[in-house]
């Protein structure tokens, strides 16, 4: 039975849908409009245009039409744009949905506040953000600026050249009591350009082009770029996104009325436009303003409730949660419930109608790790740590005196989230890079280990490093940072140190055997009885360290702190033949050291040295795969 509370708040919430302001009167609810009565109406202007001189000169409908537009956008879309109703398939006044409503209001206020406009939008489906994008252009090329060029560049020719219809539709159905040029509003051939079309009267050019002819895009001329599909854009050797959207962005300049939109439908993680989401998402990151639109926000997506008790009897704990944590309505939940069943399973309703980013970043079915797991894990993240360097003494790596310390520094590369503690228990797991800034990071993971902390604590993230180095100086690095940590048992993934030319590698774990307390060794031929230093990862161990990290991931074993471990956790791919990698264009030596620091921590007692053998190797494999 159905509380009569949630049928209370369930009406509130349709009420709150519904609203759909008039864009001709205005929306008296926006805080950024006043009233403004004239001819004996009454409408609701931005602010903005009431301050504008010109208002006091108005002296018909029709001037204060055509200053409203300058001001307005949605009062000029639904004057000056016709669209196609997808439903009716009837060309209608482009008045702005909720979804679009809400985008508008953020892009205006970065007009508003003369910033130039950058948007990476996530695409949901049915809602109209390429439309608006590209109604949004024309506003500025028709209204604000002449010679104002633009750029539609998609996945493919046949994609931008649909987005530029829209545009061609919008010219050929302009009023003319508005249009103020001498020439007509239409499209005309530019110097023989197949790709390119401009106004008359207006003199802006708008071209189209693929992303697989990159070339097609450098030299152009333009203030405005809409990047559609951009996840879909090719990745290889010869097509490179990130090539591609520096050749398109970089003759835009940062001002005002400037506008670069970068929009895609979710294809899976590690991509480029993944990771230019993610980077947007991060405060101070990207110049670009993330936008995304859950399903449940877009107006088709509604049943009818015939028997609310019935429904709410029948919902699972992921439907309640839409009702408890999205404000979802009951109508939405029906809709919901009843696609759900068109699907193979709910991860593959979650990448079609996604309800946040993460479940419409996680459509592929080669992740490793559960997206829902990781975001978990990312509320560890909100820390801030100190940045600087962890050094042997006072005058460096080099120096043997005074004990190693942290030395904050704004250009350092070490992360420090907790210092050492008295008694402090740590692991210190390095994972070996490259020296050119093309390579495979080094990354060095401490971890406490709360060995000696109450029942119940759990390994947790204290610091970490990560840069490009020469591999001596890297051993100094990580000898430094483990005498910080307590004499820190020391974990030196030692493939690429084993494995390097004229005994470069050997030498240095001799160093490291030599000089180094704690040192973390594997059973094995050489070494000091019968060990060798290092820990070996191959075709036999590492199937035991993602499986351990996968069930510390689910089950929230550890405290993570580093944004940049949850990313790698999503980039990180089951392969065909049965192996794991980082996808393509990403990288997985965080996760890594965070793997082998793990692994270690569950099958060693504190402080004990690590014996690796084929029973211990089986123990751990099965437990973790159960």
């Amino acid at each position: 039975m159905i509380p009569n509370d949630i049928l209370i708040e369930n009406a509130r919430r349709n009420a709150l849908l519904s609203r759909s302001p008039d864009p001709i009167v205005g929306d008296e609810a926006d805080t950024g409009r006043e009233a403004f009565t004239f001819g004996g109406k009454t409408y609701y202007l931005p602010a903005e245009m009431l301050a504008d001189p010109r208002l006091a000169t108005v002296g018909n409908e029709r001037d204060l039409a055509r200053l409203r537009f300058r001001h307005d956008f949605p009062f000029w879309a639904a004057t000056c744009v016709v669209i196609n109703d997808k439903i009716t398939s009837r060309d209608i006044p482009f008045r702005l949905n909720r979804p679009q409503r809400r985008l508008v209001g953020l892009l205006e206020r970065e007009r508003r506040a003369g910033r130039p406009l950058r948007l990476i939008m996530l695409k949901a489906r049915q809602w109209g953000g390429s439309t608006l994008i590209q109604v949004y252009f024309a506003w500025i090329q028709i209204i604000h600026c002449r010679n104002w060029n633009s750029l539609i560049c998609a996945h493919v020719k046949d994609t931008a050249a649909t987005i530029r219809g829209m545009y061609t539709k919008l010219l050929s159905r302009y009023p003319e009591e508005y249009w103020e040029e001498d020439s007509k509003p239409e499209f005309k051939p530019f110097e023989r350009m197949t790709n390119t079309r401009f106004i008359p009267g207006r003199e802006c050019k708008v071209t189209v082009c693929s992303s697989e002819n990159q070339e097609s895009t450098r030299g152009q001329d333009c203030a405005l770029a809409h990047l559609s599909e951009v996840a879909f854009w090719k990745d290889s050797p010869l097509h490179n996104p990130a090539d591609l959207m520096r050749s398109v962005t970089s003759g835009i300049a940062s001002k005002p009325l400037s506008f670069i939109a970068m929009e895609s439908t979710a294809n899976g993680v590690g991509n480029f436009f993944h990771s230019e989401w993610l980077r947007a998402s991060t405060p101070g990151a990207s110049d670009k303003v993330p936008f995304f639109v859950p399903w449940h926000e877009i107006e088709i997506n509604r049943s009818e409730v015939t028997d609310p008790d019935a429904l709410w009897d029948g919902m699972d704990d992921y439907e309640r949660d839409l009702w408890y944590s999205h404000g979802c309505t009951l109508e939405a939940i029906k809709w919901y419930h009843e696609k759900r069943i068109s699907f193979p399973d709910h991860r593959s309703m979650m990448a079609e109608y996604p309800g946040t980013p993460d479940e419409a970043f996680a459509s592929t079915a080669r992740s490793v790790f559960n997206s829902v797991d990781v975001e978990a894990l990312r509320e560890g993240c909100c820390v801030k740590p100190l940045r600087g360097e962890i050094i042997a003494s006072a005058v460096g790596d080099a120096g043997t005196t005074g004990g190693p310390r942290f030395q904050p520094s704004p250009d350092g590369l070490c992360e420090l989230w907790k210092p050492p503690r008295p008694g402090g228990d740590y692991i210190v797991c390095v994972d070996i890079g490259g020296r050119s800034r093309d390579s495979d990071f080094s990354v060095i993971c401490v971890i406490d280990r709360h060995s000696d902390s109450d029942a119940g604590a759990i390994p947790e993230v204290v610091a970490q490093w990560r840069g490009h180095i020469d591999h001596d100086l890297l051993a100094r690095k990580a000898g430094a940072i483990g005498r910080y940590y307590r004499d820190a048992l020391l974990v030196v993934e030692s493939n690429s140190w084993e494995s390097s030319s004229e005994g470069e590698g050997r030498y240095i774990l001799d160093s490291l055997s030599a000089t180094y307390p704690n040192l973390y060794y594997r059973a094995g031929s050489g070494g000091t009885a019968g060990q060798t230093a290092g820990f070996h990862t191959n075709v036999r161990t590492k199937p035991a360290l993602i499986a351990n990290l996968v069930a510390y991931i689910r089950d929230r074993g550890y405290i993570e702190r580093s944004d940049a471990a949850c990313n790698e956790f999503l980039q990180y791919e089951s392969l065909p033949d049965g192996s794991y990698a980082a996808s393509r264009g990403s990288h997985d030596d965080i996760l890594m050291t965070r793997a082998i620091a793990l692994y270690i921590h569950a099958t060693t007692r504190p402080a004990a040295t690590f014996r690796f053998t084929d029973r211990t190797f089986r123990a751990i494999l099965n437990r973790c795969t159960r």
